[in-house]
C-alpha cells in the first residue's frame, strides 16, 4: 500500500454485515472478508455473527493457526479508530413475572381440597342409587 491507510469508525464498518458485504473488526484492524465466507472452514454464519462487533475475541478463542492469521493480511482495508468502538454491553434479560412455585401447590391444595369432596359425594350418591334401583 502506498498511501495513508484509511481509518474507519464504527459506524462506517457496521454496515458490513451480510454475506454479500462482510467487514470484520479484529486487534483494531478492518478486514473485508466477503471473498472468503465461502472458503471458511468454520462455515459463513460464524463470520457472519462476528460482524457489528470487535471480533477480536471471537478470533482468538477460536484459536486459528499461523497461516490462518497470515490470510487476513490479504483481506485488510484499513485500521479501526478504536474510541468508536462500542464497550462490550452485559446482556440483562428483560423483567418478567417471576413464576412463583409455592403459589402454584397453594393452588392445587385448594383446588384439592373443593374437588375430592365433591368426588366423594359424587360415589356415595352413585353407590345409593344404584343400590336403590337393585332392591326395588
Amino acid at each position: 500500500m502506498g498511501g495513508e491507510t484509511k481509518v474507519y469508525t464504527f459506524s462506517e464498518v457496521a454496515p458490513h454485515n451480510n454475506a454479500k458485504d462482510c467487514w470484520l473488526v479484529i486487534s483494531g484492524k478492518v478486514y473485508d472478508v466477503t471473498k472468503f465466507l465461502d472458503d471458511h472452514p468454520g462455515g459463513d454464519e460464524v463470520l457472519l455473527a462476528a460482524t457489528g462487533k470487535d471480533a477480536t475475541d471471537d478470533f482468538e478463542d477460536v484459536g486459528h493457526s499461523s497461516s490462518a492469521r497470515a490470510m487476513l493480511d490479504e483481506y485488510y482495508v484499513g485500521d479501526i479508530d478504536s474510541v468508536a468502538i462500542p464497550t462490550k454491553t452485559k446482556y440483562t434479560p428483560p423483567n418478567q413475572p417471576h413464576y412463583n412455585q409455592d403459589k402454584t401447590s397453594e393452588f392445587i391444595i385448594k383446588l384439592l381440597q373443593f374437588l375430592v369432596p365433591l368426588v366423594i359425594l359424587g360415589i356415595a350418591v352413585g353407590i345409593r342409587f344404584y343400590t336403590k334401583q337393585k332392591s326395588a
